[in-house]
């Protein structure tokens, strides 16, 4: 069995070379074939969808609960102005620069190594699954969502996302609706028509100043964004139509057809949702995740940035090496301490886990 320094190692060697490949999301080809050659390398079979891998060790009781780990291999383009190529790794004594190095690379070797580290014991009380997949910095179809059916019934999983290796156990949903106010054109010089843009904004007010009843101990209120709006051809005729949208952030009391259900009864737009798929989501406190967590001193909390828990109808937490705030700036980094500390709690996690 490899030591753990040895793997923490190879797990920054792989880091480094997965920064110096570009992987857009639904481009992610590249890093694909690079987790492959990885696991292969390491003697460990793969099955791969899409751009999404996956590698399970069997070694346990078929009757054991499945464990998932999981994250993302596609990044978001390089943002602002870097002071360096961004996908040219750069390493300074404690830092490593480049695209996708804090969201979510580091997550994804630290868990690949992990993984790599169970593999190598005798036996294990539960079915180890792990699946690094593309897409989910747009919530594609193509990412995680692809290839659940495939994996099978999953227990509870852990997945990779910059939390300063703390225990986010809830995770806000989002819906983005799309809203036509409908009105009656007229010149604006007489007292003629009917303006959408002022039944808009009688909706647009209500949404602003709604507050749902029940608030999350975790997450918080529901929260309603009007963020575009668009109305209007020429100065003097009053519009009959006028177009908004609304983002909006769920907190795990309300499942988003709730939340587009009630929207609908309340205002006299005609309003759509993009999609229903990206819910909150939460764990019960007394789960043996929740509780092995706080036997190793980890803390709890609610996480506002959504991830692909959001397509998980099982248990799961969000857990990772880096820091949220790092992620999509420029000169995106991650200190190489946080890759060996998510290693070792990733291990100490797993550790006479039962679920």
């Amino acid at each position: 069995m490899k030591s753990r320094d040895h793997i923490y190692k190879e797990a920054v060697k792989l880091l480094n070379e997965l920064i110096s490949i570009p992987s857009l999301s639904g481009e992610e080809d590249r890093t694909a074939h690079c987790i492959e050659r990885f696991f292969n390398a390491h003697g460990r079979n793969t099955k791969r969808k899409f751009n999404n891998v996956w590698s399970v060790c069997n070694h346990c009781d078929e009757n054991a609960p499945v464990l998932l780990l999981n994250s993302h291999h596609d990044t978001v383009k390089a943002s602002g102005k870097w002071s360096h190529d961004p996908f040219q790794p750069v390493t300074t004594s404690e830092q490593l620069f480049g695209l996708g190095s804090n969201d979510a690379g580091a997550s994804v070797v630290s868990l690949m190594a992990a993984f790599l580290y169970f593999s190598d014991l005798p036996k294990l009380p539960y079915r180890l699954i792990i699946a690094l997949t593309g897409e989910e910095e747009i919530s594609g179809p193509k990412g995680i969502s692809s290839i659940l059916e495939e994996l099978g019934h999953i227990d509870l999983a852990i997945v990779g996302e910059p939390t300063e290796m703390q225990m986010a156990i809830a995770e806000k949903g989002l819906m983005v609706l799309d809203c036509l106010s409908v009105g009656k054109a007229g010149h604006a010089a007489r007292d003629e028509g009917d303006n959408a843009i002022y039944g808009a904004m009688k909706d647009i007010h209500f949404l602003q100043n709604h507050t749902f009843p029940d608030i999350s101990s975790w997450l918080g209120p529901v929260k309603m964004t009007v963020t575009q709006i668009n109305a209007g051809h020429q100065h003097n005729v009053v519009p009959a139509k006028c177009d908004f949208v609304v983002d909006i952030r769920t907190n795990e009391l309300y499942s988003n057809q709730e939340v587009l259900q009630f929207v609908q009864q309340n205002v006299d737009a005609k309003v759509s949702a993009r999609s229903l798929r990206l819910n909150s989501s939460s764990i019960a406190l007394d789960h043996p995740i929740v509780q092995r967590g706080q036997e190793l001193g980890l803390s709890n909390f609610g996480s506002p940035t959504l991830s692909d828990q959001s397509l998980m109808d099982f248990n799961s937490i969000k857990i990772g090496p880096g820091k949220s705030s790092r992620s999509h700036t420029e000169d995106e980094f991650i200190l190489l301490s946080e890759i060996k500390e998510g290693i070792e709690t990733y291990v100490k996690l797993l550790t006479e886990l039962k679920i």
